[in-house]
């Protein structure tokens, strides 16, 4: 059999609302990180008895730097949010010892769908890094509708 190669693609676009209240926190080092999860809803029509369903899947992700802290002042349970990053997998420690895993969307950018009040920044989008290892921290904005 050959070596078929594939190219690495990890590429992730999501738009929900907010399940709840954003989360920063600082890393020893001083970034930002701001964790919030994201309800996704998909409708279907049901093929056994013709009724129409919802559901949701629960999506949590991480946004790290200036566009965490933006997130955590702008954004709240059930604001509605587009998110574009990749899925990052990692294991923790629970309070009683045990290992967990846990696979989230790593933000690139996040887009606020929602008008922004006089009193907030005029940016309704914001960008951020892949990791906190990256090496430039997220930039401005820019202003961009989103088509739909």
């Amino acid at each position: 059999m050959t070596q078929l190669r594939l190219p690495e693609q990890n590429q992730v676009l999501l738009v929900g609302r907010l399940t709840r209240d954003p989360e920063l926190r600082f890393t020893q080092k001083g970034q930002a990180v701001c964790h919030f999860d994201i309800a996704v809803n998909r409708r279907f029509k049901d093929a056994a008895s013709g009724e129409w369903k919802e559901e949701a899947t629960f999506v949590p992700v991480v946004v790290w730097r200036e566009v965490a802290e933006r997130c955590k002042e702008r954004l709240k349970k059930g604001s509605p949010v587009q998110v574009e990053g990749r899925l990052k997998g990692r294991e923790y420690e629970d309070k009683s010892g045990q290992k967990r895993k846990v696979l989230e969307v790593d933000a690139r950018r996040v887009q606020f769908l929602f008008s922004s009040s006089p009193a907030a920044a005029p940016s309704s989008e914001a960008e951020a890094a892949a990791s906190p290892e990256a090496e430039s921290p997220a930039t401005g904005s820019e202003s961009e509708e989103v088509p739909f």
